[in-house]
Order: structure tokens, then C-alpha cells, then sequence
């Protein structure tokens, strides 16, 4: 279980790092463009990833369970 749990974390640094690096030229612009979005919009947003995310786990543990 471990050995899932930080392959899972070294996967996120992965894409988080591979994302960084190709938005690096235009990360000011976008970050711009975040602030001037509603507050509550990025949490629905925040919190409909997070649930997929967490729907995601789960039913991959249940059908490919050994």
C-alpha cells in the first residue's frame, strides 16, 4: 500500500513538473487571468477534481483489486 502511495505522489510531482516547465513563459499571464476568476468558481472547480480524483482511486481499487 505504501509503494502505491508514493509512486501516487511522485506521478503528481511528475505532471506538476512537466506542466510548470511548458507554461513557464506564460505562467504571469495566466496567473493574471486566475485572479480576475470568481473565488468560488476555483473551488467548485477545486472540489469537482478532487471528488473524480477520489472516484477515480476508488474504483480502481475495486475492479483491479487482487
Amino acid at each position: 500500500m505504501s509503494e502505491i502511495i508514493i509512486t501516487s505522489i511522485g506521478l503528481v510531482l511528475i505532471i506538476e513538473g512537466i506542466l510548470y516547465f511548458l507554461l513557464a513563459n506564460n505562467l504571469n499571464k495566466i496567473l493574471n487571468i486566475i485572479s480576475a476568476v470568481n473565488p468560488q468558481t476555483i473551488k467548485n472547480i477545486s472540489a469537482f477534481c478532487a471528488l473524480m480524483g477520489l472516484c477515480l482511486i476508488y474504483f480502481t481499487f475495486k475492479f483491479y483489486d487482487n
